[in-house]
């Protein structure tokens, strides 16, 4: 399925006009896809991912369609809610922790492309430059990171 990446975030960047929420969104979909298939055998690998991928732009589309006509009322509201329980913030700081770890196990270069994407936003060409690698190479390097995160977060919690 790996070989379809490059052709979908193509397809996606046209839909969406930005070639960096079309490399989030495939990343998303890929996620999706690798997850069902580890329950049941998907017979057109390639249609399931882009009809996952265009339902997820969709989503996207709805989600952003409500947060422009939410009133400023509820934004403040928001600000107030009350603080977590001690339980739930105790659940967080785990789920922290074991994110923490599935990332000491990834190689380096992974886990810094990973890092550099979600924590400080850099575009995948950014990456690319900063570590001195091709752009391809920084998005299989996030999704192998989002997938080893995934299933190690999985397999720690059951």
């Amino acid at each position: 399925m790996d070989n379809y990446y490059g052709e979908l975030v193509r397809f996606l960047t046209s839909t969406l006009g930005d070639r960096q929420l079309a490399a989030d969104v495939a990343h998303d979909a890929y996620l999706r896809v690798l997850e069902r298939s580890r329950q049941d055998e998907i017979q057109q690998p390639r249609a399931f991912l882009y009809r996952t991928a265009i339902n997820l732009t969709i989503d996207l589309h709805r989600r952003n369609v409500a947060r422009r006509s939410e009133s400023m009322d509820v934004l403040e509201c928001e600000d107030q809610r009350p603080a977590a329980s001690p339980h739930h913030s105790l659940y967080q700081r785990q789920r922290v922790a074991l994110v923490k770890r599935a990332l000491e196990e990834l190689s380096g270069v992974c886990r810094e492309a990973f890092l550099l994407r979600k924590l400080e936003g850099l575009s995948h060409p950014e990456i690319s430059a900063r570590l001195g690698i091709s752009r391809d190479m920084v998005e299989k390097h996030i999704v192998n990171a989002m997938k080893h995160c995934r299933l190690r977060m999985r397999e720690w919690e059951s």
